[in-house]
C-alpha cells in the first residue's frame, strides 16, 4: 500500500496542511499527507479568493520563502485588486478572486509533483505517543503509521457540527463528514480544548440576478500578481464582481428568524469571528444601520455560481431565501445551497512553542484553525511554518522562527502563542507594530535569504531578489547623487502644486516630496535614461519609490525594532522557576509559568505581565 514509516506526517489537505506537506516534502523529508477526501485538497470552504487586508502581506510571504499559494493564487485567479491604495504603502495589501475549482486543482497538481511526497485517503482518529513523544498515527480502519514528526491541521473537521436553522448535522464541511478521535487522544494527554463557531453565506445561480440592479466593482486596470517568481505572469482579463445591499425590510424578514436561529436560542455556545459576522449578528450589534453591503462574487471564469459575501448566516433556509430576495438584483435569485454556521473543537495556542511544535508533546506539531485562527492565508501560513520546523527537528537542526519584526508571520504566531484566543484570530495590518518593515512589496528581501539559507527557497528564487534589489539600491542611489537645476524641476512642482526650488538641489529630495511620484520624476531626461539604459522593470520601479519616499519612516522603524530585539536577546531557560522572584506578581508567576516565555521580549507580551514585572525579571537577570 505505501511505506508506514515516514519523517512527517501531515493530517488534513487544506491550506494548512498543503503548504505543511510541500514544504517539510520539499526540504527532503519523507512526507505523507492523511486526508479525509483527496478530492478536496486545498479546497475554498468559504469565499472564493486569496489577500485582503494584511492576509495579501501573508500570501506574498509564504511565497517569497517557497510556498505554494501565492504561484496557485496567480495561476487561479480571475480578478485581481490592490486595496488600500489611497494609504501607505505599508498599509497596500493585494487580493485575488480566485477560480474555485482551479484553485483544488492546481494545488492537487502541484503536490503531485513534489518530491518526497505521498498521499493516502483515510480519516485519522488517534495520534500514537510514548512517553513524551509522538511516534504516528492510528485511522479509522485500524491502520498505524509511524513518524518522527506529526502536523496536525484539522480545520474545522474535529467534531464539527453544522447548524442550519433548528438543523443540526456533523460534519466538517458541507457534505462532508466530521473527524473524531483525535480531540479525545488529546484531552487524554493532558491538552486542554475548547469550542470556535464560523460560518458561510448562500451560494447561488448566477442565471437568476439581475446585475444591472448591482453596483459593478471591476478589478484594478494594471493588475498585478502575488508571486515573486517568473512562473506566472498578472491577468490580462478579469471577471467582474458586482455589489448589493440588504435593506429595512430585508432586516426585518431576517428578524422573523431570530427564534429558530442557533445563534440566538442557545444551540451555538461558542464564538464566532469578530470580523467577519454573520448577517443576523450584524444586525442585531449594528441595531442603527438601516443597510450593508453585499458583494456578489463570482466562483470561477465559467461557473454560474456565486458567492453572497456579506451574507454569512446559519438562520433557516426559508428565512435567507426570502430575505435575499428582497435584496437588489436577487428578486428571482435560486439557491446552489444555502449558508450554515459550523462549530468545531479548537486548542488554545498558549500550549505551543514559536514553532509550533506543542509543549506537552515532542515533535507534535499544531496549525490552521486548530489552533483558533481563521482565514486560508493565516492557516496557510502556519503550516508551511510547521512543515519546516518539523523537518529541521528531526534532522536536529536550529528551530526557525520568524520575529515580530520581520514578518507577519511572525506577528501571527507570536500573538497566538504568547496571548492565546478565545475567539477566531484574523491578521490586520494595526497588529504589526512593524508594518512599514513588513510591507507586500519588499517579503522576497525579507525572507527569501532567510528561506535559501534553511534550504527551501530556491537559488533561481535568491538570484531573482537579489538582482531586484541591487537594481533598486543603484537607482536609490543615483537619485542621492544626482542634482537637477530649477529650470528642469519647477515646472514639475508646479504642475504638482509644490513650491518651486531656486537653485540646483539632489533629485531624492525633490523625489521626497509628498505629492511627486514617480511618473513625474520620469520626466527628467536623465531619470528616463537612466531606466532605459538599465532595463528597470515595474518592480524595481515601486521599490525605488517607496525606498525613497518613506525612508524616514522605514529607518525610525528599524531603530524601533532594535530596541526590541535587546530585549528578545535576554533569553529565559525553559526550566526557570518564576516562584522564586517574590517581587513577581501573583498574576505575572501563573502566566509566565504557564506560557514559559522564551525571552524577555516576549515576556512582556503576555496579557497580565506588568512593567513592574518585566524589571523585576531584568534585575534578576543581571540586566
Amino acid at each position: 500500500m505505501f511505506d508506514k514509516e515516514f519523517d512527517v506526517i501531515v493530517v488534513g489537505g487544506g491550506h494548512a496542511g498543503s503548504e505543511a506537506a510541500a514544504a517539510a516534502a520539499n526540504m527532503g523529508s519523507r512526507t505523507l499527507l492523511i486526508t479525509m477526501n483527496l478530492q478536496n485538497i486545498a479546497q475554498m470552504s468559504c469565499n472564493p479568493a486569496m489577500g485582503g487586508i494584511a492576509k495579501g502581506q501573508i500570501v506574498r510571504e509564504i511565497d517569497a520563502m517557497g510556498g505554494y499559494s501565492g504561484i496557485v493564487s496567480d495561476k487561479t485567479a480571475i480578478q485581481f485588486k490592490m486595496l488600500n491604495k489611497s494609504k501607505g504603502p505599508a498599509m497596500w495589501s493585494p487580493r485575488v478572486q480566485s477560480d474555485r475549482m482551479r484553485f483544488a486543482e492546481s494545488w492537487r497538481m502541484m503536490l503531485e509533483n513534489t518530491p518526497n511526497l505521498e498521499f493516502y485517503q483515510e480519516m485519522v482518529s488517534g495520534i500514537i505517543v510514548e512517553g513524551d513523544k509522538v511516534v504516528g498515527v492510528k485511522t479509522s480502519l485500524g491502520l498505524e503509521v509511524r513518524a518522527k514528526s506529526v502536523i496536525l491541521t484539522n480545520g474545522t473537521f474535529l467534531n464539527g457540527l453544522i447548524h442550519i436553522g433548528e438543523k443540526q448535522f456533523g460534519g466538517g464541511r458541507a457534505g462532508e463528514r466530521a473527524a473524531t478521535g483525535i480531540t479525545k487522544d488529546l484531552v487524554d494527554l493532558g491538552f486542554d480544548s475548547g469550542r470556535m463557531k464560523t460560518g458561510t453565506p448562500p451560494r447561488v445561480d448566477g442565471r437568476s440576478l439581475d446585475f444591472s440592479k448591482m453596483v459593478i466593482q471591476p478589478g484594478d486596470d494594471s493588475p498585478q500578481k502575488f508571486s515573486f517568481s517568473d512562473e506566472t505572469k498578472p491577468l490580462t482579463e478579469q471577471r467582474a464582481c458586482h455589489m448589493s445591499y440588504t435593506s429595512p425590510l430585508v432586516h426585518d424578514l431576517l428578524k422573523e428568524g431570530f427564534d429558530r436561529s442557533p445563534m440566538f436560542n442557545g444551540a451555538i455556545k461558542s464564538i464566532g469571528p469578530r470580523y467577519c459576522p454573520s448577517i443576523e449578528d450584524k444586525i442585531n450589534r449594528f441595531a442603527d444601520k438601516d443597510r450593508h453591503q453585499l458583494f456578489v462574487e463570482p466562483e470561477g471564469w465559467n461557473t454560474v455560481e456565486y458567492y453572497i459575501n456579506g451574507f454569512s448566516t446559519s438562520l433557516p433556509e426559508d428565512v435567507q431565501f426570502k430575505a435575499l430576495k428582497e435584496c437588489d438584483g436577487f428578486g428571482n435569485v435560486k439557491f446552489f445551497r444555502p449558508g450554515y454556521a459550523i462549530e468545531y473543537d479548537y486548542f488554545p495556542p498558549t500550549q505551543l512553542k514559536h514553532t509550533l511544535e506543542t509543549k506537552l508533546v515532542s515533535g507534535l506539531y499544531f496549525a490552521g484553525q486548530i489552533n483558533g485562527t481563521t482565514g486560508y492565508e493565516e492557516a496557510a501560513s502556519q503550516g508551511l511554518m510547521a512543515g519546516i520546523n518539523a523537518h529541521l527537528k528531526i534532522n536536529e537542526k536550529d528551530p526557525f522562527v520568524l520575529q515580530r519584526d520581520e514578518a507577519y508571520i511572525g506577528v501571527l504566531i507570536d500573538d497566538l502563542i504568547t496571548k492565546g484566543t478565545e475567539e477566531p484570530y484574523r491578521m490586520f495590518t494595526s497588529r504589526a507594530e512593524y508594518r512599514t518593515l513588513l510591507r507586500q512589496d519588499n517579503a522576497d528581501f525579507r525572507l527569501t535569504p532567510k528561506s535559501f539559507d534553511i534550504g527551501l527557497a530556491s537559488e533561481k528564487r535568491l538570484r531573482k531578489m537579489e538582482k531586484k534589489k541591487t537594481e533598486s539600491d543603484s537607482f536609490i542611489s543615483f537619485f542621492k547623487n544626482t542634482s537637477v537645476v530649477p529650470e528642469v524641476i519647477n515646472p514639475i512642482l508646479s504642475e504638482n502644486n509644490s513650491a518651486e526650488v531656486k537653485q540646483s538641489d539632489k533629485m531624492f529630495k525633490m523625489f521626497s516630496r509628498p505629492n511627486i511620484d514617480m511618473g513625474d520624476m520620469r520626466k527628467i531626461s536623465e531619470v528616463e535614461e537612466y531606466i532605459q539604459q538599465n532595463n528597470l522593470d515595474a518592480e524595481v520601479l515601486e521599490q525605488t519609490e517607496i525606498q525613497v519616499k518613506y525612508s524616514g519612516y522605514i529607518q525610525k522603524e528599524k531603530n524601533n525594532a532594535d530596541k526590541l530585539s535587546r530585549l528578545e536577546g535576554i533569553r529565559i531557560p525553559e526550566d526557570f522557576d518564576y516562584s522564586k522572584l517574590k517581587s513577581l506578581s501573583f498574576e505575572a508567576k501563573e502566566k509566565l509559568t504557564a506560557i514559559k516565555p522564551v525571552s524577555v521580549s516576549q515576556a512582556s507580551r503576555i496579557s497580565g505581565v506588568s512593567p513592574n514585572d518585566i524589571s523585576v525579571l531584568l534585575v534578576y537577570m543581571g540586566r
